[in-house]
Protein backbone atom coordinates (compact mmCIF):
# COMPACT_ATOMS: atom_id res chain seq x y z
CA UNK A 1 0.00 0.00 0.00
CA UNK A 2 2.83 2.09 0.72
CA UNK A 3 1.58 5.90 1.39
CA UNK A 4 -1.59 5.80 -0.17
CA UNK A 5 -4.83 5.11 1.77
CA UNK A 6 -5.87 1.65 -0.01
CA UNK A 7 -4.79 -0.17 -3.38
CA UNK A 8 -1.23 -0.96 -4.30
CA UNK A 9 1.20 0.82 -4.69
CA UNK A 10 3.80 0.28 -7.49
CA UNK A 11 7.34 1.86 -6.21
CA UNK A 12 6.50 0.25 -2.34
CA UNK A 13 5.99 -3.15 -4.46
CA UNK A 14 9.09 -3.13 -6.40
CA UNK A 15 11.45 -2.22 -3.33
CA UNK A 16 9.93 -5.42 -1.55
CA UNK A 17 10.44 -7.24 -4.73
CA UNK A 18 14.06 -6.49 -4.92
CA UNK A 19 14.95 -7.15 -1.10
CA UNK A 20 13.42 -10.37 -2.06
CA UNK A 21 15.64 -10.67 -4.64
CA UNK A 22 18.92 -9.77 -3.15
CA UNK A 23 18.08 -12.89 0.07
CA UNK A 24 17.21 -15.25 -2.87
CA UNK A 25 20.14 -14.43 -4.79
CA UNK A 26 22.46 -15.24 -1.67
CA UNK A 27 20.67 -18.91 -1.66
CA UNK A 28 18.22 -19.19 -0.17
CA UNK A 29 15.11 -20.59 -0.73
CA UNK A 30 11.97 -18.23 -0.29
CA UNK A 31 8.22 -18.99 -0.07
CA UNK A 32 5.98 -16.07 0.77
CA UNK A 33 2.52 -15.62 2.20
CA UNK A 34 0.69 -12.36 0.99
CA UNK A 35 -1.88 -10.85 2.96
CA UNK A 36 -4.62 -8.81 1.13
CA UNK A 37 -5.43 -6.04 4.05
CA UNK A 38 -4.58 -3.25 1.40
CA UNK A 39 -7.21 -4.16 -0.68
CA UNK A 40 -9.86 -5.44 1.66
CA UNK A 41 -9.97 -6.00 5.42
CA UNK A 42 -12.30 -9.13 6.27
CA UNK A 43 -12.56 -8.44 9.84
CA UNK A 44 -13.38 -4.99 9.64
CA UNK A 45 -16.39 -5.63 7.26
CA UNK A 46 -17.31 -8.60 9.15
CA UNK A 47 -17.58 -6.29 12.27
CA UNK A 48 -19.69 -4.11 10.55
CA UNK A 49 -22.59 -6.96 9.75
CA UNK A 50 -21.05 -8.99 6.62
CA UNK A 51 -21.00 -12.81 7.74
CA UNK A 52 -17.29 -13.33 8.59
CA UNK A 53 -17.15 -16.64 5.87
CA UNK A 54 -17.96 -14.32 3.45
CA UNK A 55 -15.73 -11.53 4.34
CA UNK A 56 -12.83 -14.10 4.61
CA UNK A 57 -13.29 -15.00 1.29
CA UNK A 58 -13.42 -11.64 0.00
CA UNK A 59 -9.85 -11.40 1.90
CA UNK A 60 -8.38 -14.54 0.12
CA UNK A 61 -9.47 -13.07 -3.04
CA UNK A 62 -7.61 -9.87 -2.42
CA UNK A 63 -4.95 -11.93 -1.58
CA UNK A 64 -4.73 -13.41 -4.81
CA UNK A 65 -3.85 -10.08 -6.38
CA UNK A 66 -1.31 -9.03 -4.32
CA UNK A 67 0.53 -12.10 -5.34
CA UNK A 68 -0.38 -11.69 -9.17
CA UNK A 69 1.31 -7.91 -8.71
CA UNK A 70 4.64 -9.57 -6.43
CA UNK A 71 5.32 -11.72 -8.98
CA UNK A 72 5.08 -9.63 -11.82
CA UNK A 73 7.33 -7.01 -9.96
CA UNK A 74 9.85 -10.36 -9.02
CA UNK A 75 10.03 -11.31 -12.60
CA UNK A 76 10.54 -8.33 -13.82
CA UNK A 77 13.64 -8.54 -11.45
CA UNK A 78 14.45 -11.54 -13.56
CA UNK A 79 13.50 -14.37 -10.42
CA UNK A 80 11.27 -16.62 -11.18
CA UNK A 81 8.10 -17.25 -9.43
CA UNK A 82 5.19 -18.98 -8.80
CA UNK A 83 2.16 -17.77 -7.48
CA UNK A 84 0.43 -20.96 -5.66
CA UNK A 85 -3.87 -20.48 -4.31
CA UNK A 86 -4.91 -22.65 -1.83
CA UNK A 87 -8.27 -21.68 -3.95
CA UNK A 88 -8.41 -23.15 -7.68
CA UNK A 89 -7.80 -20.33 -10.05
CA UNK A 90 -6.15 -21.95 -13.05
CA UNK A 91 -6.54 -19.25 -15.60
CA UNK A 92 -4.32 -17.11 -13.43
CA UNK A 93 -2.52 -19.29 -11.13
CA UNK A 94 -1.45 -22.88 -9.66
CA UNK A 95 -3.21 -24.47 -7.53
CA UNK A 96 -1.46 -24.97 -4.21
CA UNK A 97 -0.03 -28.40 -4.26
CA UNK A 98 2.64 -29.37 -1.10
CA UNK A 99 5.14 -31.32 -3.45
CA UNK A 100 5.15 -29.27 -5.84
CA UNK A 101 5.55 -26.18 -4.20
CA UNK A 102 8.74 -28.02 -2.78
CA UNK A 103 9.56 -29.22 -6.04
CA UNK A 104 9.44 -25.32 -7.34
CA UNK A 105 11.54 -24.26 -3.82
CA UNK A 106 14.63 -26.89 -5.33
CA UNK A 107 14.25 -25.72 -8.84
CA UNK A 108 15.19 -22.26 -7.63
CA UNK A 109 12.16 -20.33 -8.05
CA UNK A 110 10.15 -17.94 -5.01
CA UNK A 111 7.00 -19.56 -4.66
CA UNK A 112 4.32 -17.11 -3.23
CA UNK A 113 1.04 -18.76 -1.52
CA UNK A 114 -2.10 -17.09 -2.08
CA UNK A 115 -5.95 -17.27 -0.75
CA UNK A 116 -4.63 -17.68 2.57
CA UNK A 117 -5.38 -21.75 3.44
CA UNK A 118 -8.65 -21.29 1.59
CA UNK A 119 -10.67 -21.85 4.59
CA UNK A 120 -12.53 -18.72 6.23
CA UNK A 121 -12.08 -18.20 10.15
CA UNK A 122 -8.29 -18.74 9.46
CA UNK A 123 -5.59 -15.41 9.22
CA UNK A 124 -2.96 -15.31 7.34
CA UNK A 125 -0.63 -15.75 10.26
CA UNK A 126 -2.19 -19.33 10.08
CA UNK A 127 -2.05 -19.43 6.84
CA UNK A 128 2.03 -18.46 6.78
CA UNK A 129 2.35 -20.98 9.40
CA UNK A 130 0.63 -24.08 7.85
CA UNK A 131 2.46 -23.45 4.94
CA UNK A 132 5.89 -23.18 7.06
CA UNK A 133 5.54 -26.65 8.34
CA UNK A 134 4.00 -28.26 5.00
CA UNK A 135 7.07 -26.64 3.07
CA UNK A 136 9.92 -27.56 6.22
CA UNK A 137 10.96 -23.90 6.65
CA UNK A 138 13.45 -23.17 9.02
CA UNK A 139 12.18 -19.81 9.97
CA UNK A 140 8.98 -17.63 9.67
CA UNK A 141 9.05 -13.82 8.95
CA UNK A 142 6.86 -11.84 10.06
CA UNK A 143 6.80 -8.42 8.07
CA UNK A 144 5.45 -5.32 9.94
CA UNK A 145 4.84 -1.92 10.32
CA UNK A 146 6.91 -1.98 13.77
CA UNK A 147 10.56 -2.85 14.06
CA UNK A 148 9.85 -5.77 16.67
CA UNK A 149 7.07 -6.72 19.18
CA UNK A 150 6.19 -4.37 21.85
CA UNK A 151 4.29 -4.35 24.88
CA UNK A 152 1.18 -2.05 23.47
CA UNK A 153 1.45 -0.01 19.95
CA UNK A 154 4.25 2.19 19.57
CA UNK A 155 2.94 4.72 17.22
CA UNK A 156 0.19 5.62 19.83
CA UNK A 157 2.49 4.87 22.72
CA UNK A 158 5.70 6.49 22.92
CA UNK A 159 6.98 4.77 26.31
CA UNK A 160 5.76 1.13 24.64
CA UNK A 161 8.11 -1.60 25.95
CA UNK A 162 10.55 -3.27 22.90
CA UNK A 163 11.04 -6.58 23.30
CA UNK A 164 14.60 -8.15 21.29
CA UNK A 165 13.04 -11.72 22.70
CA UNK A 166 10.95 -13.78 23.61
CA UNK A 167 9.58 -17.34 23.95
CA UNK A 168 5.97 -18.48 22.11
CA UNK A 169 5.10 -19.02 25.61
CA UNK A 170 5.32 -15.30 26.80
CA UNK A 171 3.44 -14.09 23.32
CA UNK A 172 0.69 -16.44 24.67
CA UNK A 173 0.51 -15.45 28.27
CA UNK A 174 1.16 -11.75 27.71
CA UNK A 175 -1.59 -11.76 24.62
CA UNK A 176 0.95 -9.97 22.28
CA UNK A 177 -0.82 -9.12 19.54
CA UNK A 178 1.64 -9.31 16.70
CA UNK A 179 0.24 -13.43 15.66
CA UNK A 180 -2.94 -14.86 16.45
CA UNK A 181 -2.23 -17.95 19.27
CA UNK A 182 -3.08 -20.45 16.75
CA UNK A 183 -0.26 -19.50 14.45
CA UNK A 184 2.46 -18.92 17.70
CA UNK A 185 1.02 -22.49 18.67
CA UNK A 186 2.06 -24.11 15.61
CA UNK A 187 5.58 -22.60 15.52
CA UNK A 188 6.31 -23.44 19.18
CA UNK A 189 4.48 -26.99 18.46
CA UNK A 190 7.16 -27.34 15.42
CA UNK A 191 10.04 -25.41 17.21
CA UNK A 192 10.32 -23.22 14.10
CA UNK A 193 11.59 -19.48 15.52
CA UNK A 194 9.59 -16.57 14.46
CA UNK A 195 11.50 -13.25 13.28
CA UNK A 196 9.37 -9.84 13.31
CA UNK A 197 10.77 -6.92 11.67
CA UNK A 198 9.56 -4.02 9.83
CA UNK A 199 9.36 -4.07 6.10
CA UNK A 200 9.29 -0.15 5.79
CA UNK A 201 12.81 0.57 5.89
CA UNK A 202 15.38 -0.96 3.40
CA UNK A 203 17.36 -3.90 3.59
CA UNK A 204 15.61 -4.60 6.79
CA UNK A 205 14.71 -8.20 5.55
CA UNK A 206 18.04 -9.23 4.48
CA UNK A 207 19.46 -7.45 7.50
CA UNK A 208 17.36 -9.44 9.85
CA UNK A 209 18.20 -12.79 8.45
CA UNK A 210 22.12 -11.72 9.12
CA UNK A 211 21.02 -10.94 12.67
CA UNK A 212 21.62 -7.41 12.56
CA UNK A 213 19.11 -4.38 13.10
CA UNK A 214 16.57 -4.41 14.93
CA UNK A 215 13.70 -7.28 15.32
CA UNK A 216 12.26 -9.85 18.05
CA UNK A 217 13.30 -13.27 17.87
CA UNK A 218 10.51 -15.42 19.45
CA UNK A 219 11.70 -18.80 20.02
CA UNK A 220 11.52 -21.68 22.84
Amino acid sequence: MGDLDYGLDVKTVDRIAGEVKSIHESGLEVCIVIGGGNIFRGVSAAAYGMHRAVADNIGMLATVMNSIAFQNSLERLGIETRVMSALAMPNICEQYLQRRAIRHLEKGRVVICAAGSGNPYFTTDTAAALRALEMNCEVLLKATKVDGVYDSDPVTNPNAKFFGKLSYFDVITKNLKIMDSTAVNLMKDNNIPIIVFSLKEQGNLENALNGQGKYTLISE
